[in-house]
């Protein structure tokens, strides 16, 4: 039977101090305490590991070869205590985060690099999705967490509130609206907007196309040609206005501003886990949580 760690540490104490009155006090027990380990522990281990007398202490070959060989194999045994306990609190492992495009500009970054920050176990890895696909990757386990704006539709997953921003428009520096410091619903809808193609992300185009369902005369909507279009020519040359979330702001191209829309309901941004979670999944919860706070994404 192997000896118990514990009296194990305790004969190390020992084999330094060669005195049971100091080793006992360095442990921080009574001295026949640790006389009644070290013979349990010789029991065990079915050999002499010290000689006593009333002066002194001197280990045996046994004991000496248990003095060298027993701090590595501790040390190693603490490093596997230190890795389940890790793993229990969800800081080790693989953690693949989906993401739309849209919500990937500011509010992914800011996840991952605090879910890495302090954790050298932890790998993260952001996967950019279509937005309709992230929900049922989470679902059947291609994703292990997702980040999605608006209330995406599925099965087997679990959505938390991660960050609420306000809606306005991405327009021209030169545009005669930017002038603004907010725009009206009904100034902007003067011009053709620009949505993501509902093809790609049904959820958003509903949900910016309807900030406008009851503005007179109907506003016009315009799809790119491609999905992500990197000129832009319409919006720099003040044609239209795209309808975007307040992270626009720090992701602004050049020749391009943001300003909100006055009354406009706010955006959300959702965490999306599986329905049951692992400790990776409830870390992922906890920091998700404690960065919306202190970044203020959730108004109180």
């Amino acid at each position: 039977m192997a000896p118990d760690t514990v009296s194990l540490r305790y004969f190390l104490v020992l084999a330094q101090e060669l005195n049971f009155t100091r080793a006992a006090a360095r442990i921080g027990i009574a001295q026949p305490a640790l006389s009644a380990r070290m013979r349990r522990l010789e029991a065990q281990l079915g050999t002499a590991l010290l000689v006593r007398n009333t002066r002194s202490v001197v280990l045996t070959a046994a004991g000496a070869a248990l003095a060298e060989a027993a701090p590595p194999a501790l040390a190693a045994l603490d490093r596997a205590w230190d890795t389940a306990r890790s793993a229990a609190a969800g800081e080790l492992g693989t953690l693949r985060i989906g993401y739309s495009l849209s919500a990937g500009a500011e509010t992914v970054p800011a996840l991952v690099d605090r879910l890495m920050r302090g954790h050298s176990g932890l790998e993260v890895g952001a996967v950019p999705m279509a937005t309709p696909e992230i929900t049922p990757a989470v679902a059947d386990g291609r994703v292990d967490a997702g980040i999605t704006r608006g209330e995406q539709p599925g099965r087997g997953v679990r959505r938390f509130p991660l960050r609420r921003m306000r809606v306005g428009v991405q327009l021209a520096q030169h545009h005669p609206l930017a002038g603004h410091p907010e725009i009206e619903l009904a100034d902007a809808a003067a011009y053709p907007l620009r949505l993501p193609d509902r093809a790609a992300n049904p959820v958003i185009h509903d949900q910016l196309a309807a900030l406008f369902r009851d503005v007179r005369p109907e506003a016009r909507f315009r799809t790119p040609a491609v999905s992500f279009d990197m000129s832009q020519r319409d919006l720099r040359d003040g044609v239209t206005l795209a309808p975007a979330g307040e992270a626009a702001v720090t992701t602004q191209p050049a020749g391009l501003t943001w300003r909100p829309l006055r009354g406009a309901p706010s955006l959300t941004i959702h965490l999306v886990l599986p329905r049951e979670q692992s400790p990776l999944h409830r870390r992922v919860r906890t920091v998700a949580r404690t960065l919306a706070h202190e970044l203020h994404w959730l108004p109180d």
